[in-house]
């Protein structure tokens, strides 16, 4: 009944976004959106220094076989499972989005100790994994629910787009530190999660001093108290949940699951992101295509990192502009042309400069736009909990992507194992497309087809 008397883009459909509605707040980006970006950079740096030396780490050194290294891989992006579902609950009990998110950045930057202490021992660097993805997990849905409690509905894809560009700021400066350092101190990877933890620690401290402690879900305050624009923002997405009031099995997060439009945003995602099979497969793809130094294989994420960082706000403003379904799916339709390129006989510099650039067009039309593509269908007291229950179902399936390709390339080689992946995508793909089609009106309960982006009215007069 919500989504039609509404006909509010964002809130309806997921396979559409919301228009701009004020000129006046075009290219403005809420204060707590860039202290969490600030947060997210120096934190970005701290991981990424370490998931730049990890492969060489696991396959080089230590001497793991791919199939280990696909478990570990797989458990370095899904362990969170379980976490992210308690992370998102606990953050939505009392509003305690700060509190939650703080504690998992800090056991993210305890973890890189665990990795120091735990030397060559494949358990205790797993232990270690584990411990960085737990926190991981737990900041990161009371993190995304922050952004978007914090901004206009219609301008959450350009608020995601800066997070992730500041974010990709550190994914920047991290694999060039560990570079450093490696070279620096003699392939001393010690070094590098010493450094790894000391900027942990500072994203710690300013989360603390720099981000509001609590901000107000919107419901349970009343239409008059709320006098801030952004509150007003916060009232009516609150608001715009299907699940909210008028479904009481989705008070809980698995309750979100009987909403259409959460259930078919959170299918697309699990969908594509089991046939995702992660960077670090198609950095060690290059690497031995390319058959480089090793000492240069921490610079291969800086490639795919400085497009995320250029295309990341545009690519937010185009889904807030257009609808967030087409660069969702085109992002991954670009990380198959990756697949694809190392595939075919390309070599050398047009190789490399291909697929780091289609890997970074994937993450700047995917990342954010994800979460400005689900957030509007989830009321804002149960935002961090829908969330964590998509981010889940993505880990989950990406966990089974890794494990499988690093089991097909043990068993079949290479290019057996990328061509399947390559018919696995463009299978999800399909699916997914189709999961996000806009669904046509039929009777009081439909979703809304299209909305052009001029359409400036708010919802109440765009009601039919």
């Amino acid at each position: 009944m919500y989504l039609a008397s509404t006909g509010a883009v964002g809130a309806g459909d997921p396979a559409a976004g919301a228009p701009e509605r004020s000129g006046a707040r075009r290219g403005r980006v809420a204060g707590p959106v860039l202290a969490l970006g600030a947060v997210s950079l120096v934190t970005d740096i701290s991981s990424e220094m370490v998931t730049a030396v990890l492969p060489l780490y696991f396959v080089l050194q230590l001497g793991l076989s791919p199939l280990q290294f696909g478990f570990l891989d797989g458990l370095y992006n899904g362990v969170t499972a379980l976490v992210r579902l308690a992370g998102g609950y606990a953050a939505d009990r009392g509003g305690r989005h700060k509190l939650v998110a703080g504690g998992g950045y800090a056991l993210s930057a305890l973890s890189r100790l665990g990795l120091l202490l735990a030397g060559g021992a494949t358990a205790g660097i797993g232990a270690a994994l584990a411990a960085d993805r737990v926190g991981k997990g737990v900041r990161t849905a009371p993190r995304d629910a922050l952004i978007s409690l914090s901004s206009p509905p219609d301008a959450l894809g350009r608020a995601f787009g800066v997070h992730r560009a500041m974010d990709t700021t550190g994914a920047l400066l991290g694999p060039l530190a560990a570079f450093a350092l490696l070279w620096a101190t003699a392939d001393a990877y010690d070094a590098v999660f010493v450094v790894s933890f000391c900027f942990g620690l500072l994203g710690v401290l300013l989360l603390v001093a720099f981000v509001p402690g609590h901000l107000d879900a919107g419901p349970r305050t009343s239409a008059r108290q709320h006098t801030g624009p952004g509150q007003r923002h916060r009232t009516r997405a609150a608001a715009a949940d299907p699940g909210h009031r008028r479904r009481p099995g989705a008070a809980t997060a698995l309750g979100l699951l009987r909403v259409p439009a959460f259930r078919r945003v959170l299918l697309a995602a699990a969908l594509l992101g089991a046939a995702t099979i992660g960077d670090a497969f198609l950095y060690l793809l290059l690497q031995r295509r390319l058959d480089f130094a090793v000492s240069w294989f921490p610079l291969l994420p800086l490639g795919s990192a400085a497009v995320y960082l250029l295309l990341a706000v545009p690519a937010g403003r185009l889904a807030d502009r257009t609808g967030r379904r087409v660069p969702f799916l085109a992002g991954h339709v670009a990380l198959l042309g990756g697949y694809l390129l190392l595939l075919s006989p390309a070599d050398g510099p047009p190789l490399l400069i291909g697929v780091l650039l289609l890997l970074g067009i994937f993450y700047a039309a995917t990342d954010g736009v994800l979460m400005a593509l689900v957030a509007p269908v989830v009321a804002a007291e149960r935002r961090a909990s829908g969330m964590a229950v998509l981010q889940t179902g993505q880990a989950l399936a990406r966990l089974v992507a890794a494990a499988g390709f690093g089991a097909a390339w043990t068993l079949w080689g290479v290019r057996p194992a990328l061509t399947c992946a390559s018919l696995a995508l463009a299978v999800a793909l399909a699916g997914a497309a189709a999961l996000l089609r806009p669904a046509r009106p039929s009777g009081a309960t439909a979703l809304p087809v299209s909305r052009e982006p001029s359409d400036s009215r708010e919802p109440s007069e765009r009601r039919s």
